[in-house]
């Protein structure tokens, strides 16, 4: 497996693996944020994983902002993180996390956020960005599924509440609504 830089032309591979990783129609709602981040400028990288000549995963790094004291800091979403349902649970999203990492480390971004499972992710470089001195941008986003990973640019004074890019409210990609966010909350409190 390979993973580099998404190209133009596997762009309908990417929206095939998102829609089929998040069970969406072809022009479902993550399609449309993915579509809406590149189009605004938003992506600041996109990274695919190639086996056998065929994208099997996707990756984008999107701007947002923490609305620190000081001043509003730049930093990445890392949303959406997609794996071809039948190449699922063989490493391939965990390499994707990896290279995202780097890639945002490269680009010298002082944090990467992002809502998901904190099983997952924590593992992988994150932790919850609440007890950081962070706060999630809605309150549908279940406490420690809000999370971030602090890079070498990171300064303690860059803490405060994350504002995401115009693209994730236009597409309803901000936390979770019921009733799968009854269950999420659910899942926390039994941890």
């Amino acid at each position: 497996m390979e993973i580099r830089a998404a190209l133009a032309a596997d762009r309908s591979a990417i929206e095939a693996v998102a829609a089929g990783a998040f069970g969406e129609q072809p022009d479902g709602r993550v399609v449309g944020l993915l579509r809406a981040l590149a189009g605004s400028g938003a992506m600041r990288a996109s990274l695919v994983a190639v086996a056998d000549g065929d994208v099997v995963g996707h990756v984008a790094l999107s701007r947002s902002w923490v609305d620190a004291r000081e001043r509003l800091v730049e930093v990445l979403v890392l949303s959406p993180l997609s794996v071809r349902p039948d190449r699922q649970r063989v490493g391939i999203g965990t390499a994707l996390v990896a290279a995202a990492l780097a890639e945002a480390e490269r680009l010298e971004a002082p944090a990467v956020f992002l809502e998901g499972g904190w099983d997952y992710y924590g593992s992988r470089g994150f932790s919850a960005a609440t007890p950081l001195g962070f706060t999630a941008p809605s309150v549908r986003i279940p406490g420690p599924a809000f999370q971030v990973a602090r890079l070498p640019a990171y300064e303690t004074w860059m803490t405060g509440a994350l504002v995401y890019c115009e693209a994730f409210w236009a597409h309803d990609a901000v936390g979770l609504r019921d009733p799968r966010l009854a269950q999420v909350e659910a899942r926390a409190a039994d941890r």
